[in-house]
């Protein structure tokens, strides 16, 4: 009897952790995930126009790669992306939920665009490209670790602090164009100052940069002492403490690295990129750089497929848009919303796989 009772108690279906999958058979999931996710949206996009599902596929990759210029912007914006997901990964990996990039990189863009303002025709070039350089790097690992300080000392919430600093930052960003634009337009136009030299061409620092960052936080989580105690935190801060790891210092170390690494990212996005600023200058990366490194399960090499394909589809989408003629971003937010939760759910059932009740068990509860 007891036996039956404990049987009929056990659930129809349950969820258990996967062992290791091999990474082959990871990306062919991914792939079908990743191409039934296309399809499905292309369907959609077919239904509220008179283009067929050929033509959003060609509009799809004509929006990336249509032309050289393109073809350079893609692998730009894909660096930027794989610059700010870098900001954010030694954080996640040790179970910092830092929702602040956009804050980081908008002050440290912020610093630098100062620089360029107040010291431009002053001094030479280099010498604001190097004060751009180092402000940009302190006030992004500062706005970061001013979260990681309120944790670590009194266990704070850090999904909403560094939320809310990013709204600090924006009003930080208005208040400076308000005194800096006196005509009131809101439009700082392009300084001609500081802006840093080129290499190869306007595209290829910024991909250098970050793909060079890559492989440093690659080898720094990997190989380095910091990167395993970081590790340690984010799998149990008690097993951290038990082997003498100083949990609040890794805290507020990991968080000056992230936030220095969003500041480089501000500094190419005002010396390199657009010489200007505005509230919108981020352009949302903080948030997409988290989709980036969580789809790639923080992995640093896989960031790069990651951040390379989230680029993919949203410079692909604006040509979509074009073609299919929406006057709006609704159906491109639907198309990209699909494509990202097909992936998603194909992640989820990568890591965990559902058990279902056996049929002998039935046969005997009956």
């Amino acid at each position: 009897m007891k036996k039956n009772k404990s049987i009929q108690k056990e659930p129809f279906v349950r969820i258990v952790k996967r062992d290791n999958i091999k990474l082959p058979k990871i990306i062919l999931i991914y792939s079908i995930a990743i191409v039934g996710g296309l399809l499905l949206s292309g369907l959609i996009s077919v239904l509220f126009s008179e283009k067929g599902i050929g033509d959003f596929f060609q509009s799809l990759f004509t929006g990336a790669f249509g032309s050289e210029r393109k073809f350079w912007l893609l692998l730009q914006d894909t660096s930027l992306l794989l610059g700010t997901s870098m900001a954010l990964l030694p954080a996640f990996k040790m179970k910092f939920w830092n929702l602040g990039g956009n804050g980081q990189i908008l002050v440290s863009c912020l610093s630098a665009i100062a620089c360029m303002f107040y010291l431009g025709g002053k001094v030479s070039d280099s010498v604001i490209i190097l004060l751009m350089f180092f402000a940009s790097v302190i006030a992004g690992a500062l706005w970061a670790v001013i979260p990681a300080i309120f944790k670590a000392k009194f266990n704070t919430n850090e999904s909403l602090f560094t939320l809310m600093m990013n709204y600090i930052a924006t009003g930080l960003v208005s208040l400076c164009i308000t005194i800096w634009v006196k005509s009131g337009s809101g439009v700082l136009a392009p300084i001609a100052y500081g802006n840093i030299p080129e290499i190869g061409n306007k595209y290829l620092l910024p991909i250098i940069l970050f793909v060079l960052i890559t492989v440093f936080m690659y080898i720094y989580l990997r190989s380095a002492k910091h990167g395993y105690e970081i590790s340690v935190v984010g799998e149990s801060i008690n097993t951290a403490k038990y082997v003498g790891i100083k949990v609040d210092k890794v805290i507020i170390r990991t968080m000056l690295l992230s936030g220095a690494i969003a500041g480089l990212v501000g500094f190419i996005l005002a010396g390199s990129i657009n010489h200007t600023i505005s509230t919108a200058s981020a352009n949302n990366m903080g948030f997409t750089g988290i989709m980036a490194t969580w789809l790639a399960s923080f992995n640093p090499l896989l960031i790069m497929l990651t951040s390379f394909f989230i680029t993919f589809i949203s410079k692909g989408m604006v040509e979509v848009r074009k073609t299919f003629m929406f006057t709006n971003d609704s159906i491109s937010n639907i198309v990209v919303g699909i494509v990202y939760f097909a992936i998603i759910i194909c992640s989820f059932f990568i890591n965990y796989k559902l058990v279902f009740r056996k049929k002998e068990k039935e046969e005997i509860k009956k």
